[in-house]
């Protein structure tokens, strides 16, 4: 991959470029954790949200114009930008814009990831960029996008498609792709039943990554092309990247160039989908290694920080000992007299005496009652966990109040318990 010579090449590439964040999307597989909120605000990683990651990536990167189309529940999701992504500084062209579904060329709402850009095309415009990056708002991983576009560049291409290998099994859930020897794409198919293998490694498929570059006025061109053809459902996977590929010149991008922070030598790319990849994802930033690398200053996550006391453990008694053993506890945290192990705590968390936590995922502001005990579990927001309750131990009577996957991983939600803290009656 030719890159450019300096890093102020680097610097005028992303000056140059925007980038539009599609953050609109519910994420229906990840059941009641999207209830009340989009995908991409759903917590993650003990203080952040989903979509800190792709903020970050952006700004990390240098590209300091950024959109981000909302449209489902969005209110927490724009809360949190306001509160925690309002550094950036208007006198050199630096902002993050919210871009709900508004009815701006006409009376629909978002009707697809192509229809979310085209609607705001007008705005893209008013910032005259050479580049445009398409972004999701609803995957964790760390990627220096000025290499994504320097590649982009260096092939002459009228759009990039960032790719990863996945395997078989998994790449029917994503756009997969045929590739020549110096990445130009010569197929695309939308979550096909049988996905086509990568040549020389089988069991594995090339997969895009959701992650575009495009040269500004081409894709402008292509949205009111597709906007016009009534046989579109203004789907890139579906329709605008298909009709491309055999007309345009489309490459792909290889995601382990332009990761960042690798873990013997494997990109880390997570789409937490499901309540048991969510669960399966937090859970490993508490190993000794995790794949995913939070304590990397040189490319940090930012997110909204609250003003919070460290975390307090209280008792050291032989019949109730606070205490958190291979775990990750955040700010505001009470650990009263409790164990937790392999558990990933967040923010002002209390866990009272005689409880015991393994294998969990806790979110904000939940209360652990009194010899309660939960394994395996991922609890939401603002629950209120009763004294003596225990969760994980019987998958036949847990199903019965809460939603458990087919491994045994089970999710708590306030409704689950009959706390109905959304409700105004």
């Amino acid at each position: 991959m030719k890159l450019p010579a300096d890093l102020r090449s680097y610097s005028q590439i992303t000056r140059n470029s925007i980038a539009m964040i599609l953050a609109g999307g519910r994420g229906t597989r990840l059941r009641q954790l999207t209830d009340w909120r989009a995908k991409p605000a759903v917590p993650f990683g003990g203080k952040f949200r989903i979509i800190d990651f792709p903020l970050s990536n952006c700004v990390n990167s240098g590209i300091r114009r950024i959109g981000v189309a909302t449209q489902y529940k969005a209110q927490s999701l724009i809360s949190h930008i306001q509160q925690g992504w309002g550094f950036l500084d208007g006198r050199f062209q630096e902002f993050i814009e919210l871009l709900p579904a508004q009815q701006r060329t006409e009376e629909s709402w978002y009707q697809g990831t192509a229809d979310a850009v085209y609607q705001n095309i007008d705005i893209l415009r008013s910032h005259n960029p050479d580049y445009v990056l398409i972004l999701g708002g609803d995957h964790v991983y760390k990627m220096d996008y000025a290499k994504l576009l320097a590649d982009h560049i260096a092939k002459s291409a009228e759009m990039t498609i960032a790719c990863i290998d996945l395997p078989l099994e998994e790449a029917s859930a994503f756009g997969v792709m045929s590739v020549t020897k110096d990445g130009r794409v010569t197929d695309f198919t939308e979550k096909p039943l049988v996905p086509t293998a990568v040549p020389g490694r089988p069991g594995y498929a090339l997969v895009s990554m959701g992650i575009y570059v495009f040269n500004a006025d081409f894709l402008f061109d292509q949205l009111i092309r597709d906007h016009d053809d009534p046989n579109s459902s203004h789907d890139f996977g579906k329709d605008l990247i298909p009709h491309l590929v055999p007309r345009s010149r489309v490459f792909t991008h290889r995601f382990s160039d332009s990761c960042v922070n690798m873990v013997s030598g494997v990109p880390y790319w997570r789409d937490v989908g499901t309540v048991e990849a969510y669960w399966e994802a937090n859970l490993d930033l508490v190993q000794v290694t995790p794949d995913l690398n939070l304590y990397d200053q040189d490319w940090p996550i930012w997110t909204h920080q609250e003003q919070l006391p460290p975390a307090k453990f209280v008792f050291d008694n032989d019949d109730r000992r606070g205490q958190a053993l291979d775990s990750m506890v955040s700010g505001g945290c009470i650990i009263s007299g409790a164990t937790v192990r392999r558990s990933l705590l967040f923010s002002n968390v209390q866990v009272r005496s005689y409880s015991m936590l393994e294998d969990s995922v806790i979110l904000p502001n939940v209360d652990v009652g009194r010899n309660a005990r939960l394994r395996r579990v991922v609890v939401d927001k603002n629950c209120i966990i009763p004294p003596g309750l225990e969760v994980g131990f019987d998958p036949v009577e847990d199903r019965k109040h809460f939603y458990v996957t087919e491994t045994g991983v089970t999710l708590v939600t306030p409704e689950m318990l009959g706390q109905k803290i959304h409700y105004v009656r």
